[in-house]
């Protein structure tokens, strides 16, 4: 399941996944706030917070996944993906030069640095 988190800069599209995630999640939860986002800002943000009671994504999830970071390619400004699911973190940092914003991957208890990161202005 993947849910909105609450208290980011508008900016920013945060979610919080857990147990299992599907298809549905993201195209009920994911891609309309990145859309929405991306209209409102034109560039945007993604805090990405996977718990330990994660236990996988179904096929049609990472496909969907894959969509809306094709989409949106060259919106995303930051992305900080908060995890201690080891695969995940080492995914994404496999991946991070397909990624045209600064990317960066934290363990669980260091999410708040996280969301600092995330939310901090931009260098003009």
């Amino acid at each position: 399941m993947i849910e909105m988190l609450s208290g980011f800069p508008g900016n920013v599209v945060a979610f919080a996944g857990t147990e299992r995630i599907t298809k549905r999640d993201y195209e009920t939860v994911v891609a309309p706030a990145v859309g929405q986002t991306v209209s409102r800002h034109g560039k945007a943000r993604l805090y990405y917070q996977v718990g330990p009671d994660f236990t996988g994504f179904d096929v049609g999830a990472m496909w969907e996944d894959f969509k809306v970071g094709i989409e949106t390619w060259t919106r995303w400004e930051r992305v900080a993906v908060v995890t201690d699911v080891h695969w995940i973190g080492q995914a994404v940092a496999a991946f991070t030069f397909l990624i045209p914003g600064e990317v960066r991957v934290f363990p669980l208890q260091e999410a708040a640095q996280a969301r600092a990161w995330i939310a901090e202005a931009s260098a003009p």
